[in-house]
């Protein structure tokens, strides 16, 4: 390990590593709300290898102000910061009001229009003019090549700024037309938190049939496999308890960002641990789930 390294996972260790997962939404009809969502976010889809890069936020025809979050998936691959040469990873490449490159031999370019994440982020907060938009994900290798694992393309319409826009409030009068409207604006909110481990789909004490789909993401850090020693990076495990005992651990070492829990119903206990290259913790979240029955697949 390098001096720079070594001094970056010193930062690191002073952060705090337990924290309480998002909580549901307070207001009785932003909860209701929510929770109308709860099988979508986490559902397992059948045919994932067809479209293994997806944006975990976000849907074609969302509404939303900006800045906007997004957030990245990939299924399959794990995520490894660019010049750091590894089979099945690579990093995320977000393009905007652009078609995907015309060559997989050569380098995604750089510019406004082909935003790289070369250090194995998971998310970015996006400032986009008030219109129409069309974003797409193309996953790439260490040397920014595309792999031709994409995302579907999907439009979107800003609104306006986040400053100078309310946020959108629920009418139980037309609960289903601004419902939409308050969710998409929420499931886009870019967090406050400078560093933070988190599941992106589901919050503390949500329901969910099995098996579930988990999406994770990390904000101020980037992912990368175990036992690499790249500075201001790590990966995700998962422990999950029941009755205080640890049930199963999934240590998703390769660099995943996404996995499956198939659990019989009950209430359990998810541990969320972002850990450095070399297996020390860095960053901690916690999340309550009632399974229930099982649900069907979806096809995409």
């Amino acid at each position: 390990m390098n001096r720079r390294t070594s001094l970056s996972v010193a930062a690191l260790l002073l952060l705090p590593l337990s924290a309480s997962a998002r909580p549901l939404p307070d207001d009785p009809l932003e909860r209701r709300c929510w929770l109308q969502f709860t099988a979508d976010r986490a559902a397992v889809n059948l045919f994932a290898d067809s479209t293994p890069v997806t944006f975990s936020n976000l849907r074609d025809g969302f509404q939303v102000r900006s800045p906007l979050w997004v957030e990245f998936g990939i299924r399959g691959m794990g995520v490894m910061p660019a010049g750091n040469k590894r089979e099945q990873t690579g990093h995320h490449h977000l393009l905007i009001d652009t078609p995907l490159p015309a060559s997989v031999a050569e380098p995604i370019p750089f510019s406004d229009k082909h935003r790289h994440f070369g250090k194995g982020q998971t998310a970015v907060a996006l400032d986009l003019s008030p219109g129409p938009h069309n974003l797409r994900l193309l996953f790439a290798d260490h040397e920014h090549r595309p792999y031709y694992v994409f995302s579907r393309k999907i439009n979107i319409m800003v609104t306006g700024s986040r400053k100078d826009l309310p946020k959108p409030k629920i009418d139980p009068a037309r609960f289903a037309e601004t419902c939409q409207a308050w969710y998409q604006d929420e499931v886009t909110t870019p967090p406050v938190a400078e560093k933070l481990v988190y599941v992106k789909n589901l919050r503390n004490g949500e329901t969910v049939g099995a098996p579930f789909l988990l999406k994770l993401g990390v904000v101020g850090l980037g992912v990368a496999a175990e036992r690499t020693a790249i500075a201001d990076t790590g990966f995700f495990q998962i422990d999950v308890r029941q009755n205080r005992s640890v049930l199963r651990s999934l240590r998703l070492s390769d660099g995943q960002t996404e996995t499956i829990l198939d659990l019989e119903p009950g209430d359990y206990d998810l541990d969320l641990t972002f850990l450095a290259g070399n297996g020390q913790p860095l960053l901690r979240d916690q999340l309550q789930v009632t399974v229930t029955k099982r649900q069907t697949m979806t096809r995409p």
